[in-house]
């Protein structure tokens, strides 16, 4: 894979057109993968070093949903703590990368390959 920082953001596999966040992340220099909330450990996997994890809930999502996307967050920072790697949840497309910039802003630089 390429030196450029990747980031897994996981929805839960509905996806508009107008809520695509990869383009954004694009912009920031990010390569992103997307994933449904099913498959997040499995991609997750194949990814070594993820700059962030972003777990994208629906706007309108329900109780259950809402609980659901909390608890793999709760799980994926305990598991992540010892690299750092921040988990972000967002209600949607508006703001997350503002979020994520604001998360990785100290960390832009991409570290060199070894």
């Amino acid at each position: 894979m390429n030196a450029m920082p990747k980031v897994l953001v996981v929805d839960n596999g509905d996806r508009a057109p107008d809520s695509a966040l990869s383009a954004e992340l694009a912009g920031m220099g990010y390569a992103s993968v997307t994933t449904p909330f099913e498959t997040a450990d499995d991609v997750l996997a194949l990814i070594p070093c993820p700059a962030a994890i972003v777990l994208q809930m629906p706007r309108r999502a329900g109780w259950a949903e809402r609980r659901r996307f909390m608890e793999l967050a709760n799980r994926l920072r305990k598991n992540l703590a010892e690299s750092g790697t921040p988990v972000i949840v967002t209600g949607g497309v508006a703001g997350a990368a503002t979020m994520l910039q604001n998360h990785l802003g100290m960390h832009a630089v991409a570290a060199p390959d070894i």
